[in-house]
């Protein structure tokens, strides 16, 4: 803990990442280990001050998985957001359910928004 008492990013980070939801469980089964697409995907990863659900920092893509709480918390989600995309990410946000329901639509939202993202060649291609 620091000295305010609040603990530092790296340590809730971690936390978090030991008392995930079981929607963020489910989700990071699909996402851990290159899964989706060769995409590395980071777990309560720390950006800009803020501890995102999962982060491909190389495509500026978040994704957050949002529970009931955060139906009360949409004007500080949002200035949550603007924050991440000055910093040039892209947030995506789907509520628990949608996770537990239908996780391969959720997957095919994340594969769209990667495509989104996708760096442009860096040289024009051979032919």
């Amino acid at each position: 803990m620091n000295k305010g008492g609040h603990m530092n990013t790296r340590a809730r980070a971690k936390r978090l990442r030991t008392e995930r939801t079981l929607a963020e469980h489910r989700l990071w089964t699909r996402l851990r280990a290159r899964q989706l697409d060769g995409c590395h995907f980071r777990r309560q990863s720390p950006i800009g001050g803020h501890i995102v659900d999962f982060a491909w920092r190389r495509r500026r893509l978040v994704v957050e998985v949002d529970g009931g709480q955060h139906a009360e918390r949409r004007e500080a989600d949002a200035a949550r957001t603007a924050r991440l995309e000055r910093r040039g990410y892209k947030v995506i946000r789907f509520w628990n359910h949608e996770v537990l329901e239908n996780v391969e639509g959720v997957l095919e939202t994340i594969r769209a928004a990667l495509r989104e993202r996708d760096p442009p060649p860096s040289r024009p291609p051979p032919w």
